[in-house]
């Protein structure tokens, strides 16, 4: 499978490189490039206007992070989804969540919960199918406003760098019927726990809230086979 040919403009004030990834980066994240795709190099120097320069050092940073393979003088395809990888993301989260969202129900529960309503209430707008990108993006707002809250937004990089696959795995499952639903629930009882001051029923709600999707992915892998891999 091949990926369409657009008529994508960039910032020509930024990095051009880094624009090309990122772009390509969002449509692998978001699973708008499935497994399988073929990232024709010539295409994409068509799309985005530029040389073969650039296009190789955004496709080579995508396969440093495991999103697409790089078939030398074959092609280059976006990568199945990781399970192992996604599991050892949900591991690395899962950590640094639950101490960050135990220390704010002792630090400051009130202001933190406050905030995070208000990133719920704009999630909660965004509960149709039309509306995918714009309340998985806010998901992303809800658990960096726990990093940042904690005082640990630097590790959120790292994270954000590590969740690929599990990110991937997510959106698969998000269109599933009542996941979001569930995500809206799951974030309600974070905030909840967090906002009566009581660490064991806020790092209970966010545990289960981020072990959601890993529940489910014999699931996952069994309606979608060519994207999964164990």
């Amino acid at each position: 499978m091949a990926a369409i040919i657009r008529d994508t403009q960039l910032d020509r004030s930024r990095q051009v490189a880094l624009q090309i990834y990122e772009i390509l980066h969002r449509r692998i994240l978001n699973v708008e490039l499935v497994p399988g795709t073929i990232l024709s190099r010539a295409s994409l120097q068509l799309e985005f206007g530029v040389s073969q320069t650039p296009v190789r050092d955004a496709l080579m940073r995508l396969q440093e992070e495991g999103v697409v393979d790089v078939y030398p003088q074959y092609a280059t395809v976006v990568a199945k989804i990781d399970i192992r990888h996604a599991q050892q993301a949900q591991f690395l989260r899962l950590s640094l969540e639950l101490e960050a969202v135990s220390k704010l129900t002792k630090e400051s529960p009130s202001q933190t919960a406050s905030e995070l309503s208000d990133i719920l209430a704009k999630q909660t707008s965004f509960a149709s199918p039309e509306s995918y990108d714009l309340f998985d993006a806010t998901d992303r707002d809800f658990h960096r406003k726990l990093y940042e809250r904690a005082g640990i937004l630097d590790l959120w990089t790292n994270v954000r760098r590590q969740s690929v696959h599990l990110d991937r795995l997510r959106r698969l499952n998000l269109p599933m019927p009542g996941k979001m639903q569930t995500v809206l629930d799951d974030h309600q009882a974070i905030i909840d726990g967090i906002a009566s001051k009581n660490p064991a029923q806020a790092t209970q709600a966010l545990r289960k809230h981020l072990s959601g999707t890993l529940s489910i992915t014999d699931l996952i892998s069994e309606k979608f086979p060519d994207y999964v891999r164990g």
